[in-house]
């Protein structure tokens, strides 16, 4: 199952779409909300936790039931060792036990930033997309803006909208903090990008999932 598509009930998904909309109407800065169940499969974790348990299982069955023989402990290794990472595979959250907070960090803002492209948040008439994006496996929230937003908002302001939302999730109200993040970015919008005549909506007030796609 997607949790990412579930992660939102039906009545909060609309709350968002419509400050998203509400936000976007008085600037011509463009707000997207992505959400994903992780930023990548961290393939090499995999394989270190595989390794990991599997070796303790083969030591644990090697001291209590074959006489702590080593013969028996290395190729019971190698045969933990396939459901250990089928077991590590299916279960994503495990591997975070075996991979640093600045390799997640920055993992999920290539996502961010991956997504940004994919999704055309770069295409818009005046480089003024703004996008939310939410990882959940990794728990982290990265705010990207493209380059006409950046001469405007710093990076630390949008890392503090980032917090807010992070904030939020702890607290188990994801979709109030974004809600309430939607609308701080709207008003910076539109203080330096009000709305113009002829103005057309660019991007998705909905949240995109990143299975849409495929």
């Amino acid at each position: 199952m997607n949790k990412a598509q579930h992660f939102f009930s039906n009545a909060e998904k609309e709350r968002i779409k419509e400050a998203t909309r509400a936000a976007e109407s008085k600037t011509i800065g463009e707000i997207a909300v992505m959400i994903v169940d992780a930023s990548t499969r961290y393939r090499e974790a995999e394989v270190l936790g595989a390794i990991t348990l599997g070796n303790i299982v083969a030591f644990l069955v090697t001291i209590f039931f074959l006489h702590e023989s080593l013969w028996w402990y290395i190729p019971l290794t190698l045969v933990f060792f396939i459901p250990s990472w089928f077991l590590f595979k299916k279960a994503p959250s495990l591997t975070l036990h075996f991979t640093g907070t600045k390799r997640r960090l920055l993992t999920v803002r290539d996502g961010a930033i991956r997504a940004f492209y994919e999704k055309g948040l770069h295409r818009t008439r005046r480089k003024t997309g703004v996008l939310f994006f939410i990882s959940l496996l990794e728990r982290k929230v990265w705010v990207l803006a493209d380059k006409g937003i950046h001469e405007k908002i710093s990076q630390v302001k949008l890392n503090a909208f980032a917090r807010t939302i992070s904030t939020g999730i702890r607290n188990g109200d994801a979709a109030g903090a974004l809600v309430t993040v939607i609308h701080e970015a709207g008003e910076l919008l539109r203080r330096h990008f009000p709305i113009e005549d002829g103005d057309t909506n660019e991007l998705p007030d909905a949240i995109i999932f990143d299975d849409e796609e495929k």
